[in-house]
């Protein structure tokens, strides 16, 4: 523990003051007044701020926003949403002290800090111009190629337009009422809504029994049945089944019978394929997507994009013209069923390339269906553990053979398939992709541990460099090695080995037409980056600089919607998942810049190495590629094997022979091939565990469970799919669809302010807002007379403005859709951002929760032809706030309709503007707080002038103060880098 006595803080104090930053006493305070202004940072940047910089009034829409309403209401009353409150962890965790010397031998001053003399290593950083061009061309309108001939994916010209997948679904309802009553074979609307509930949000079948047997509960709703079996009972025998059922089998593998369960793979393709919701957007025909009309760089996004569906449709083509290629992607993973115990299930998933990919990628859109589950026996009484693994992997394959039995035919001739309007098409159902982690790689396609499952590169060369020309294996020498099968087991072995493959007793795809399976495995961010690449990055990381220091700076990081606060660090946490190695990525680089190496080691290299792996991290992502963005993306893996070898420098790796490292070259190939990683990323197949397995599991009484949970399935989809229809039957009767949750604005505030009436001068004191009295000034006249230029003429007419109000309503939050940055023309926003403007506070304990301004990025008035960060400056929100509406027409004579008056406002601190280039090692740019005469400068804005939150690294130096918390260091550190890593959208931003 540290001591609090007063000389042993002095002596401390003393001994910290060399490693500290040169920080001015004053900056040490919070310039909460005129009186403690924060002295100008000694940096030196390109370009001077600008005098009211911030003083612009853009045009907006005021429909954007509610009417403030009754002005009446009790004063100070708060109304923030409770679900939105996240409420900081303690800032007083305990620290290990720091004691000189550090734990390494490193300079203690930045002065001191060897310069690298070195040239850069690898291809330098895009500058923001050729960054700008790339981003363009992900998100301009394309240039569409259709594929040549009329026939590819067109109807059957000789089969006649059979009924619509909802008519069928009528007819088979066979109810009496089914005509008069919406809900039949349910009574009434309550009658279905109830059994809604109970089956897709109820408790459980005994809880909702005892619910019903309360004594006049199911006679007051009038339901149609009294218990879960009798509700089971008219799901079972009155609901079609949309969807085929399981079938039970039998596998036997050395004499011994495995239980498995499985539908029928065509009558899958069927129900997906004839949803009637998907039938207006399925793609159909292969197409090639351009930039510019001289066709010079592809683009590429669904799967139809790419290039193996072209290829395909050729094949097709030249032997059965007409043909609608169906690609079926796999996914297969074993999962736990209980926390304690050993409780596993193996499912197998499948979904059509057919559908765009932001409905396969979303669970509540039905996109993807369930087609087995897999024995998960693990062979214990097989005493040789060489033949259990071979033993496991022929029952795996005898499975997946049984299950694809059907495509070995069909695909070749075709067969019928209506699609949800009707129309007929002949499709082929053609494995094109499969879904799986490193394990499961191996396990399709049989290589061997340490290798890689798609190209025969020698196990000692994975990982150790980059090279994207290597050839795929050849699926025919491998095919001809399993025909070696007839000439015994020796030959058999022999054959394999010489192809490099384990010696598989007829995989599942060996029959499969149009398949090579090599192809077919795609990247997976999942486990190769966050769960691989990522994971050994953080930990590298931590042996390079030490836990302690790096565990300070995650403390004191400034808080942000999009990011994770790690109160206690990164150092201790265990059984790290993805989902946590993403938050980590989001503030890594931030972590390391300006830290010192051991041995007087320049540490570029080792920012240059992180900052590549970030790049592939979220070029890896993008939901839209082009020719240049995955050249960016190579560039990015080329950078990091030119940096990689600090690593070794530092005796933390002795090489990099790491499959899931080497895995990354093949990234660009697969995106060329099947579009984009979001058409195949194992993070959502790793989210249908919840819904096809997991809570299928908690509905049975864990006593033969694959067969109680294949039920309890097959009665869900039908809940859905009744649902489905009943919503068609709405919308058929009253002609109008059903309201969707797409957001109708950018911003969102909420109807009604956090606080109804602030006192001005709480608002200077408790907001942090000193000039708020001048801002808002300069703000009305600027409104109302945008010709003044000189700021002389601005000042002298804001000195006489008016303010003839004393109390003003302010909201602290303000909540920004994110939408798609690419332009791909979805109608929802991706994510909601959340900008918090709070002061201090109690919390529910009584005790004090500190006061959080967040950092926001505000669009420039003018930008011209200004790209990437040169189109924003950031600005800190100290306060949002209306002017009250009787003093609306007073401040602004000139606007004669209410609602050209100025809505919601904003008071802001601005940093200074972006530098022309970032930094050479880590790309951030480097901002500091603008200020005049050692004040702070201040405007209010529209609030339509923020584009959204953005988050600021500290500049900690050599060694993070530890004076400093989460809650103070805005105002305590002098200068900032913008962490352009903070989600997805603000890397495409933020460049």
């Amino acid at each position: 523990m540290q001591s609090k006595k007063a000389a042993c803080i002095a002596a401390r104090q003393a001994a910290l003051q060399p490693l500290a930053p040169s920080t001015p006493p004053s900056a040490q305070q919070p310039a909460n007044s005129a009186g403690s202004p924060l002295p100008e940072p000694n940096i030196d940047f390109e370009a001077e701020p600008l005098a009211f910089g911030g003083d612009f009034f853009g045009d907006y829409d005021p429909a954007f926003f509610d009417d403030l309403g009754d002005e009446h209401h009790p004063p100070n009353l708060s109304t923030d949403d409770d679900d939105d409150d996240d409420s900081p962890e303690p800032e007083n965790h305990w620290e290990p002290e720091i004691v000189p010397p550090l734990p390494h031998p490193r300079a203690a001053t930045p002065a001191s800090l060897p310069a690298d003399p070195s040239p850069v290593f690898g291809p330098p950083l895009p500058l923001p111009a050729e960054r700008a061009a790339a981003e363009r061309g992900a998100r301009r309108k394309t240039h569409i190629v259709s594929f040549p001939g009329a026939s590819a994916g067109s109807p059957l010209p000789d089969a006649t337009a059979s009924e619509t997948t909802n008519e069928q679904y009528a007819s088979h309802l066979n109810h009496p009422t089914r005509e008069s009553n919406m809900y039949a074979p349910f009574r009434s609307r309550v009658d279905w809504e109830v059994a809604k509930w109970a089956k897709l949000r109820g408790a459980g079948s005994t809880a909702f029994s005892d619910l019903l047997a309360i004594e006049g509960i199911a006679q007051q709703l009038s339901l149609s049945y009294k218990n879960s079996r009798e509700l089971n009972a008219i799901i079972d025998n009155k609901l079609p089944s949309p969807r085929p059922r399981f079938q039970r089998h039998e596998i036997v593998i050395a004499g011994e019978a495995f239980e498995t369960y499985f539908r029928n793979i065509l009558e899958c393709v069927e129900a997906l394929f004839g949803d009637p919701d998907f039938a207006p957007m399925l793609l159909l025909v292969p197409e090639r997507h351009y930039t510019d009309a001289d066709m010079t760089e592809r683009v590429y996004f669904d799967m139809n994009t790419g290039k193996w569906w072209w290829t395909t449709q050729i094949q097709l083509e030249k032997e059965r013209p007409g043909a609608t290629v169906i690609p079926i992607i796999i996914s297969s993973d074993k999962t736990q069923l209980t926390l304690i115990g050993n409780k596993t299930a193996y499912p197998v998933y499948m979904t059509l390339g057919n559908l765009p990919k932001d409905i396969r990628c979303k669970p509540s859109r039905c996109g993807q269906i369930l087609l087995a589950y897999l024995p998960t026996s693990r062979l214990l009484h097989i005493s040789s553990k060489a033949a259990r693994r071979r033993t496991l992997a022929n029952l795996f394959h005898a499975c997946m053979s049984r299950i694809f039995e059907p495509l070995a035919s069909v695909g070749m001739t075709g067969m019928a398939l209506a699609s949800g309007d009707g129309v007929v098409r002949r499709g082929h159902p053609i494995l094109a992709i499969y879904v799986g982690d490193y394990p499961e790689q191996l396990l399709v396609t049989g290589s061997k541990n340490g290798e890689c499952p798609k190209c025969p590169i020698p196990r000692n060369e994975v990982g150790e460099s980059l090279d994207m020309s290597r050839e795929f294996r050849n699926l025919g020498d491998v095919l001809d090695a399993l025909d070696a099968i007839d000439r015994g087991p020796r030959a058999f072995a022999q054959a394999c080995r010489a192809a490099g493959i384990k010696p598989l007793y007829h995989p599942f795809w060996e029959d499969l037409p149009y398949t090579d399976i090599f192809l077919a495995i795609t990247p997976d961010i999942l486990h190769q980056l966050y769960q691989g690449v990522i994971k050994h990055l953080v930990a590298w990381l931590q042996d390079a600089y030490g836990a302690d220091e790096i565990d300070a700076r995650c403390r004191r990081l400034p808080p942000n919607h999009s990011l994770r606060h790690f109160a206690k660090g990164i150092s201790n946490m265990s059984r790290v998942t993805g989902k946590e190695h993403q938050d980590i990525s989001r503030i890594l680089l931030g972590l390391i810049i300006i830290l010192p190496l051991p041995d007087g080691l320049a540490p570029a290299r080792l920012v240059r190495a992180t900052r590549a792996i970030l790049d592939v991290l979220y070029l890896a992502q993008y939901p839209t590629h082009t020719t240049t963005t995955l050249q960016l993306l190579t560039d990015a893996l080329q950078s990091f094997h030119d940096n990689k070898s600090i690593f070794v420098d530092l005796g933390i790796r002795p090489h990099f022979r790491l499959p899931k490292l080497h895995s990354l070259d093949h990234y660009p190939r697969s995106i060329e091939l099947f579009g984009t990683t979001d058409n195949y990323d194992t993070q959502f197949s790793e989210r249908l565990h919840i819904d096809f397995t997991k809570d299928a599991y908690r509905a049975t009484n864990h006593k033969d469970e694959l067969s109680q949970m294949t039920l309890w399935l097959e009665r869900k989809e039908k809940i859905e799919r009744h649902d489905a229809f009943v919503r068609w039957r709405l919308e058929e009767a009253t002609r109008m669809p059903i309201a969707s949750d797409a957001a109708s604005s950018t911003l969102q505030m909420t109807r009604h302010p956090s606080l109804h009436a602030v006192k001005l001068a709480d608002v200077v004191t408790n907001y942090s807002a000193p000039f708020f009295r001048d801002a808002l000034s300069r703000f009305i006249v600027q409104h109302n007379h945008p010709e003044i230029t000189l700021a002389a003429e601005l000042e002298r007419r804001s000195a006489s403005v008016y303010l003839p109000f004393s109390k003003i309503p302010v909201y602290h939050r303000v909540k920004v859709c994110i939408e798609d940055v690419q332009g791909l023309g979805t109608t929802v926003a991706l994510s909601r951002d959340t900008i918090h403007v709070q002061p201090a506070r109690k919390d529910k304990y009584g005790g004090p929760i500190p006061a959080r301004f967040d950092t926001a990025l505000i669009r420039r008035p003018n930008p011209g032809d200004a790209v990437g960060v040169h189109r924003f400056q950031v600005a800190q929100i100290h306060c949002v706030f209306r002017i009250p509406a009787k003093a609306l027409p007073m401040l602004f004579p000139n606007h004669g309709h209410p609602v050209s008056y100025p809505q919601h406002l904003a008071y802001v601190e601005w940093f200074t503007p972006f530098t022309d280039t970032a930094h050479r090692d880590h790309g951030l740019y480097k901002v500091a707080r603008s200020l005049r005469g050692g004040h702070r400068l201040a405007s209010v804005i529209p609030v339509e002038s923020i584009e959204r939150s953005c988050h600021l690294i500290p500049d900690f130096g050599p060694v993070a103060p530890r004076d400093w918390t989460s809650s103070t260091v805005l105002n305590l550190c002098p200068t900032f880098y913008v962490n352009s890593f903070a989600d997805r959208n603000t890397y495409m931003l933020l460049y």
